[in-house]
């Protein structure tokens, strides 16, 4: 499963092997001056937007890879229907991050004091 930890100016993103095989997905290492907006989104899998290009889907279970829209790259990593965080971002290669977590209440109130 996919593991996200704040450390001092750093939000980290590490994927399992398989995850990373399947998504096409390396580990992300963002500056936490970049996080731009934190939310909480109650239905991970219902709040991904685009198209996929490359990654994984399998229909109402899981997500997983680089989702393009007009708004840009998102990193997606979700799986069932249950709540995730939304991270924007501001010059990274992604423009966001849509990640299923065990507490993104949590993840999202220690990330809240750096966005700018």
């Amino acid at each position: 499963m996919t593991s996200v930890r704040v450390q001092r100016d750093t939000l980290t993103v590490s994927f399992t092997t398989g995850e990373k095989v399947a998504g096409l997905l390396r580990d992300q290492h963002i500056p936490l001056s970049s996080v731009r907006g934190v939310e909480v989104v109650p239905d991970g899998l219902a709040a991904v937007r685009g198209l996929r290009a490359p990654g994984l889907g399998l229909p109402g279970r899981r997500k997983l890879g680089t989702w393009r829209s007009r708004t840009g790259k998102a990193l997606v990593a979700v799986h069932g229907h249950g709540p995730a965080l939304r991270v924007t971002l501001t010059g990274h290669r992604y423009a966001s991050l849509l990640i299923t977590t065990d507490a993104p209440k949590e993840l999202a109130a220690s990330l809240s004091g750096h966005t700018r």
